[in-house]
Formats: structure tokens, C-alpha cells, sequence
């Protein structure tokens, strides 16, 4: 099994809803985001899936994030726009146009994370 990795960022804010603390406020974040795919075979130039197709698909799924207040997006207005929630959405735009995306993880900081897979 073959795995290629890439990561973008974003920049938005959101607030967290039905939240006790300091996330419930009005708030940024640097967002990194790395997908996951995952191929069982090579094409004839030895390539899984060239880096900079992955990298493409995952900058345009982001697109309507960068620089945004999260709570405002659908679906993220209809539900909590936590860590979680926005790793499920990127997954599924990113899913919708690559079927061997295997997983999106989300890091809200360095120490931080969210990770959406199937299964």
C-alpha cells in the first residue's frame, strides 16, 4: 500500500457553540490541513498520484474556508464548526474528487489536532 501526504493552510475564524471557555468567543485560527491517500498500485511512470494533483484538488476544497468566518459556511453554520466537524467537511470535498483520499487531518496549532477517515 502506497500513502502520499500533502498539506495546505488556511486562515479563518470561528467561535465554538454550547462551549464553556475561551473557544466559545469569536476567534482565529492558522489552519494546517493534510490529506491522506492511499493507492495499492503505481502508474507506469512509478507515481501513486503526482503531489502536485493531490496538493490542487485539497487548495480548491479549502477555498471557500480561507479567510472566513466559519460559523457563517454550509454546512458548518447548520452544525458546531469544530476541529472535527471541519476535518469531516474538507474530506468530503476532497473525497468528491478523489476516491483513494484516505483521511484529513485539521490542526487548529502545532500540539492540536483532528483527524476524519471512514470506517
Amino acid at each position: 500500500m502506497f500513502e502520499i501526504k500533502v498539506k495546505t493552510t488556511f486562515s479563518a475564524a470561528h467561535n465554538l457553540k454550547n462551549y464553556r471557555g475561551k473557544c466559545e468567543r469569536l476567534h482565529g485560527h492558522n489552519w494546517v490541513v493534510e490529506a491522506v491517500f492511499q493507492y495499492t498500485h503505481l502508474d507506469k511512470e512509478g507515481l501513486a498520484v503526482d503531489f502536485k494533483i493531490a496538493k490542487e484538488i485539497l487548495i480548491e476544497s479549502i477555498e471557500p474556508l480561507d479567510h472566513a468566518y466559519l460559523n457563517d459556511l454550509e454546512p458548518l453554520k447548520k452544525i458546531n464548526p469544530t476541529s472535527e466537524n471541519i476535518a469531516k467537511f474538507i474530506y468530503d470535498s476532497v473525497k468528491a474528487r478523489n476516491k483513494d483520499l484516505s483521511a484529513v487531518s485539521v490542526w487548529e496549532n502545532d500540539t492540536s489536532c483532528a483527524t476524519y477517515t471512514e470506517g
